[in-house]
Formats: C-alpha cells, structure tokens, sequence
C-alpha cells in the first residue's frame, strides 16, 4: 500500500509540474461605441449621395474586438513552442470581420530568450512591430490613419518571422511566400486572391521588411521598412516600398510621439500609383491614475497618384487631420471612452481608394471637411 501511495502521489507530483509548463489563454477585447460623422458619402460608388451619419460602426472607436487563444509550452533547456489563434468580429452584430475564422493571427513557433523568437504563419509586419509602440493614440481603431500609414499588408499571411529582443532593442525581420492581400486599391483584384505561392511566379504577393526598435527610461526611436510585391496580373507584380522613423519621449504624466513614413507604390510597369510622405505627431497627458487624454496630428502630402498604369498622375490636395481622445479607467479591464476627429482634404483616418474604404469614411464631391465623435465602452478579458 505504501508502495502504492507513493507511485500515486509520483504521478499526481508530475502530472502538476507538467501543467506548470504548458498553459493555453483565452483573451479579448470588446469595444462598442455610437458615432456622429457629417459630409460622409453614402458609398464610395456614389459620391453625390450622403450626409450625416448616427448610428453604431462596427469598428470599436479604441480597439478592434477580437477574441484569441494563445498558449506556451515549456520544451527545457531555455526553449518554448508557441502559437496564436486571433479572430476579430463586428461586436454590433457578432458577425466576422472577414471570411477567414481567424482573420487577424494565425501561427505557430518556437522561442528561447537568448536566441529569439521563430515564428510561422498569418502575423504582423516587421514594419508594423517598429511603428506600432509611437502610434499617438495606440493605434486606436477609429481617427487614426493606420492602414494609410502601414500599408493594406500590415498583416501578412504565409510569413516567417524573427524576433530578438536584446536588453532595450528589438530586431524584426520578415518573409511572406504570399501575402494574401486580395487587393492593391479599391478596385484592382490581385492576382490568386494575393496569396502568392503561383509555380513558376515566385515574388507575385511576397512582401518582406525589417525593423529596430530602441525602448529604454523614457526614451524610443525605430527604423522600419518594407517591401509589398502586389501582382494583378499572374506574373506582373508592382512595388510598394515603405520607409520609417519615429521616436517617443517620456516625462512623467507626459508622452510625445512623432515620426515620419515614406511611401511609394508602382505598378508592374513602373508607373506611379502613390507616392506620398506621411508625418504626425502626439501627446499623451495622463491627468489622474483614472483619466488619460490624447491629442494627435496628422499629414499626408501626396505628391502623385494615378487610378491605372497607364493614366497620368495628379496631385491631389494635402490631407490633414486632428483627432483626440478622453478615457476614463473603471477598472484594467474596463474604460469608457469620447473620441473625436476632424479631417481636411479627406475622409476620417485618410480613408480612401488607398485604404481600400476599410473604414468606411468615403467623402461626399467637393467636400473638403469631415468631423466624427464617437462615445463607447471598452472590455478586455
């Protein structure tokens, strides 16, 4: 019997010491709001058409919700294996955001914290992961430009990845086989739905790039770039080359952010598409334990643009935007939010063909002003 207890109590003692060395995390985040935005046309087809907007977006004025598992597993020896599954969904009505079940992360991958992280499937961009930390309202998911800013391929699928992060700097470095990005502008369908991996076609939708990052006391600076390699036509890929810098400053209740982003995209016969610089620049101000307030500027000087290859480029007005938000902390894991933003030459987040409409801000003809203010709770589980 003692022999018996004690194998018992053996196998109890180790099946505990193998739960310690393997966990999988549900997590999430559900974001609502209501927003009023004037001058929004009501489709991007229809321009003439429109006005005033009340309603619910399906958008989180602060996150996108999203809901996830991710989990570690202890190999020994200072090494992990790894993966996400991260979908995101419209919280006004349950439905996804887009076909794909898990739409926004989907890999696998292995880690040690010497060597770094290797990591394989649908992930963020290297030029994302450089960017995203200086973003002046955090990459919040209403008034702010960041599609226009990262591009439509910030997340890519097919990709190899590699992290490393070395006391304050982090290097990234990445490759995707295919993007599956399925377009270029609002109207160009690429080529096998962007996913690449075509015999005999290897770079149509490859994209690749890199990113160091510096955090430390108060201090950030990162360079960024990257390379998207659309193709509308099976073997005819064009070019979208990205290129940025940013820094951050931390005093503190005080946060300021700025930085600057290159961009110039071609198409397969190396006429110009975009070619734009892109500044801002924000401030972050935490008033109480509770309250935090941001203000944040933007600007894009669009230097040329062109709807097809083969059509003369113009040079369309400047945009400019102002955006600012009030949170309010109930809890961590709760906050409730007023955001506002106010954009000249453009709609909100400098929507448009560029950003394939994806915040649905289409601007109404000869409008050159827009406003939104949207008021909402957040939960993140």
């Amino acid at each position: 019997m003692r022999k018996q207890a004690f194998a018992l109590a053996a196998l109890a003692a180790a099946s505990v010491t193998a739960h310690a060395q393997s966990s999988v995390t549900l997590y999430g985040v559900i974001d609502g709001s209501i927003e009023y935005v004037n001058r929004v046309a009501s489709s991007a087809a229809t321009p003439n058409q429109g006005g005033s907007r009340f309603g619910m977006p399906s958008v989180g004025g602060l996150s996108a919700s999203r809901w996830g598992l991710r989990g570690v597993e202890d190999l020994g020896g200072g090494n992990q294996a790894l993966f996400v599954l991260e979908s995101g969904f419209q919280w006004d009505t349950g439905a996804l955001q887009s076909a794909p079940l898990f739409n926004r992360q989907s890999y696998l991958g292995i880690q040690n914290a010497t060597v770094g992280k290797f990591s394989f499937g649908r992930q963020y961009t290297s030029f994302f992961d450089g960017m995203a930390n200086f973003a002046p309202l955090r990459f919040a998911a209403t008034y702010e430009p960041g599609i226009w800013w990262m591009g439509l391929n910030y997340r890519e699928d097919n990709m190899v990845k590699y992290t490393g992060q070395f006391g304050p700097f982090q290097a990234v470095a990445h490759f995707s086989f295919g993007t599956g990005v399925a377009v270029q502008n609002a109207t160009i369908l690429l080529a096998n739905g962007g996913a690449g991996e075509v015999p005999g076609h290897f770079s149509d939708n490859t994209g690749y790039g890199g990113s160091l990052m510096y955090l430390s006391n108060g201090l950030g600076f990162s360079l960024a770039a990257d390379e998207w390699r659309p193709a509308a036509v099976t073997g005819q890929p064009g070019k979208m080359t990205k290129l940025g810098a940013a820094a951050l400053y931390n005093t503190g209740p005080l946060k300021f952010t700025a930085g600057y982003r290159y961009n110039k995209g071609e198409f397969s016969n190396g006429g110009t598409l975009l070619r734009d610089d892109y500044w801002w620049a924000g401030v972050n101000y935490q008033a109480t334990p509770a309250l935090g307030l941001s203000l944040a500027y933007y600007f894009a000087n669009v230097k040329q643009a062109s709807a097809a290859a083969n059509t003369p480029t113009s040079n369309p007005p400047n945009m400019h935007q102002v955006s600012f938000i009030a949170d309010y902390n109930f809890s961590k894991r709760t906050d409730v939010y007023l955001s506002a933003g106010w954009a000249h030459n453009g709609g909100l987040s400098f929507d448009g063909a560029a950003t394939a409409y994806a915040f649905k801000y289409p601007t109404m003809t000869g409008q050159q002003n827009m406003i939104g203010v949207t008021v909402g709770i957040r939960q993140i589980f």
